[in-house]
C-alpha cells in the first residue's frame, strides 16, 4: 500500500485531498506546517510527497530543497496557486517532479499521483507473487495455494511492503517508519505482534515462516525454494 505525505495548511482542502487519496487505497499522513513536514520526512519514508508551496514556517520550496539535499528520493507533487512559468520553473528546479495549480480536480490529482508511482523505480505489477503466496494490491486480497488469507489492514500493509522489496532485510525501526502512520502509537512490541499475527495466518505447519527473522538485523521474506 503506497504511503503518501500530504503537506497543506488549508485544513479543509487537506481533508478533502486525504479522503480522495484514501479512496484510492493509499495510506496518507498529513502535515499543516513546514517544520512539522520536515520532521516527518526525516522520521518516516514515503512513496510520494504532495507539497503545498506556501506554508507556515518553511515554504514548500525550502522543504523540497532540504529533502533533496539529504538524498530524499520520493517523487514530489507541488501544489500552488502560482501560475507564472518562471515560478513553475523554480519549483521544478528545486526538486519537485510535477506541478499542479490550484484550484484542481481531485481526479487529476489522483491521476498525477498514479503517474508518479508508475515511474521506473516504482513500477510493479498489481499482482505480486512469492512462491505460492499471491498479493493483489488492487483488491488487497491475499491467497496461499489458492486459499484466502484474511489480514487486518496493518498486517496487509506490512506483508505488501515485504512483497515490494523481496529479498531485502529491514530492521524493526525501518519497518515501523515505513508501515506505521505518523500519528499511530508505535513501538517495537507492536511490530512483533503484527508479524506474529501474519505468521499465524499465512504460515504452513512444518515449513519455515514466510517472514524470516534475520538475527541481529531484522526481517525479510523467506526464499520460495526454502519453503
Amino acid at each position: 500500500m503506497p504511503k503518501i505525505l500530504l503537506v497543506e495548511d488549508d485544513v479543509n482542502l487537506a481533508n478533502t485531498v486525504k479522503q480522495a487519496l484514501e479512496n484510492e487505497r493509499y495510506k496518507v499522513d498529513m502535515s499543516h506546517s513546514g517544520r512539522e513536514a520536515t520532521g516527518m520526512l526525516e522520521a518516516f519514508e514515503y512513496d510520494v510527497v504532495i507539497l503545498d508551496w506556501q506554508l507556515p514556517e518553511l515554504s514548500g520550496i525550502e522543504i523540497c530543497k532540504q529533502y533533496r539535499s539529504h538524498a530524499g528520493a520520493a517523487p514530489i507533487l507541488m501544489l500552488t496557486g502560482k501560475r507564472e512559468i518562471e515560478e513553475k520553473e523554480l519549483g521544478l528546479d528545486s526538486g519537485a517532479d510535477d506541478y499542479l495549480t490550484k484550484p484542481f480536480h481531485m481526479k487529476e490529482l489522483c491521476a498525477r499521483v498514479r503517474a508518479l508511482l508508475r515511474r521506473p523505480t516504482m513500477l510493479q505489477s498489481d499482482v505480486l507473487r512469492w512462491g505460492d503466496v499471491v498479493v493483489d494490491t488492487k483488491t488487497h486480497k491475499v491467497t496461499r495455494d489458492g486459499e484466502d488469507v484474511s489480514l487486518q489492514p496493518l498486517e496487509y500493509s506490512v506483508l505488501e511492503f515485504f512483497f515490494r522489496h523481496p529479498g531485502e532485510v529491514f530492521s524493526t525501526e525501518a519497518l515501523l517508519r515505513r508501515c506505521w502512520e505518523a500519528d499511530a502509537e508505535v513501538s517495537i512490541d507492536s511490530l512483533y505482534v503484527c508479524i506474529r499475527k501474519i505468521r499465524k495466518k499465512i504460515d504452513k505447519a512444518g515449513q519455515p515462516s514466510l517472514i524470516q527473522t534475520v538475527h541481529s538485523l531484522g526481517y525479510r521474506l523467506n526464499a520460495p525454494e526454502e519453503q
